[in-house]
């Protein structure tokens, strides 16, 4: 199947075309909070994100355009905590090759490994290298706040946190912007639900997740 002919040299359109697979894929509201996230908290609203950082078109979207946000910040490498970054990371390090200006690949483990060689975090890095901390989601900030201190552990320097999704909750990107200068954020939920509430609120995304 061919994909939509999105403009790849548009950020605008891709960024609308990643809003659009986002609610399509990944977003569900309810008129009560009934879904309950990681941090125990109850919500309205959720995203499984895992549903677009593992699609093809989703993967070329999200590499395009965090790459474009990236590619003069002089970073060596991107990467996150473990699960949800590893699909974001290898986007964009693909895309970095691609564009000429490889950007290396890296996983945060959730715990040091006990085996081999004890290591926290995976990839092509060394001390003092500047990296750029990935999530899918934010909403506490706890994942990103989490891998950007096992970056610093490790002697990276963290110049950027990039997030996927912001669900504008619980004070995450105010609590990640405690340990990094900027915050970037690829969609606000409030872009997702302009885009729900134009459509006339309709469709399989109302409610709970099937």
């Amino acid at each position: 199947m061919k994909h939509p002919g999105v403009p790849w040299a548009d950020q605008e359109a891709m960024r609308r075309r990643l809003q659009e697979k986002i609610l399509d894929k990944a977003f569900h509201v309810a008129d009560a909070p009934v879904f309950k996230l990681v941090s125990g908290a109850m919500s309205r609203f959720y995203f499984n994100c895992k549903r677009v950082t593992l699609d093809p078109e989703g993967m070329v979207l999200i590499g395009h355009l965090i790459f474009e946000r990236i590619k003069d910040l002089n970073v060596h490498g991107i990467g996150g905590l473990t699960l949800g970054a590893d699909p974001i990371a290898n986007a964009v390090a693909y895309t970095s090759w691609i564009h000429g200006h490889p950007i290396q690949a890296f996983v945060v483990r959730k715990a040091q490994k006990e085996h081999g060689i004890p290591a926290r975090i995976e990839g092509n890095l060394g001390e003092g290298d500047r990296v750029v901390v990935v999530d899918d989601v934010i909403t506490t900030g706890g994942s990103t706040i989490q891998a950007i201190r096992a970056c610093k552990a490790a002697g990276l320097h963290v110049v950027r946190a990039v997030v996927l999704v912001d669900r504008q909750e619980m004070n995450g990107r105010e609590n990640i912007l405690e340990e990094v200068d900027t915050v970037d954020a690829l969609v606000l939920r409030d872009d997702i639900m302009a885009l729900h509430e134009a459509r006339g609120a309709q469709g399989p995304k109302k409610g709970l997740p099937s």
